[in-house]
């Protein structure tokens, strides 16, 4: 089992990020929310694969699925509004 905390580090570490919310109870399936200046310009699948690269060998290992949002901090202000 690997525990969401560690993923977040990892996440954290690999990218600058102004927001990092990993949940998970079973150890190998996740999901989160990851809100990054990197994402600007770049499309969702890029984004996502950013954030892949920063756990490494880990996805499809140790992490089963990791189901994403990811946001610049512009669109996670819109996304805060409309809450």
């Amino acid at each position: 089992m690997f525990p969401a905390h560690e993923i977040k580090r990892l996440i954290e570490q690999g990218l600058a990020c102004e927001t990092v919310i990993i949940e998970g109870d079973d150890g190998v399936h996740f999901s989160g929310i990851v809100v990054s200046a990197d994402f600007e310009g770049l499309n969702r699948v890029r984004c996502h694969q950013a954030v892949y690269a920063t756990l490494g060998s880990l996805m499809g290992g140790e992490i089963h699925a990791l189901q994403l949002q990811t946001y610049t901090p512009a669109q996670w202000a819109e996304f805060q509004k409309a809450l």
